[in-house]
């Protein structure tokens, strides 16, 4: 059984940055595709970021290209998000997600497992 633990969600005024990481237990992690999605209140769960299993290739949601890096360290079975330039409008809560292929995806429904995700709130 794959487990996604998400953590470094909090509090951060609009500018600010944070770092999101996912650790990944399980089956091999460097055989998986990872991505990052988030849900505002309200609003249906959003593509953000995906990387492919050896991180050499990464993607990013219009909204966040040029403030948000995608990463992950193999050897230790995580996957990153690193947030700079924070808006309101990045409130959510961020999933991580794991998909048993070489590369990721936009849709939701071609991730294999899911974190419970973590609580990122920006303020004006």
């Amino acid at each position: 059984q794959v487990q996604l633990v998400e953590s470094g969600g909090g509090l951060v005024q609009a500018g600010g940055s944070l770092r999101l990481s996912c650790a990944v237990s399980g089956r091999t992690f460097s055989r998986y595709a990872m991505g990052w999605f988030r849900q505002a209140p309200g609003k249906e769960r959003e593509f953000v970021a995906r990387i492919n299993w050896s991180g050499g290739s990464t993607y990013y949601a219009d909204s966040v290209k040029g403030r948000f890096t995608i990463s992950r360290d193999n050897a230790k079975n995580t996957v990153y998000l690193q947030m700079n330039s924070l808006k309101p409008e990045d409130t959510a809560v961020y999933y991580c997600a794991a998909r048993f292929r070489r590369y990721g995806s936009r849709e939701e429904s071609d991730y294999d497992y899911w974190g419970q995700g973590t609580q990122v709130t920006v303020s004006s």
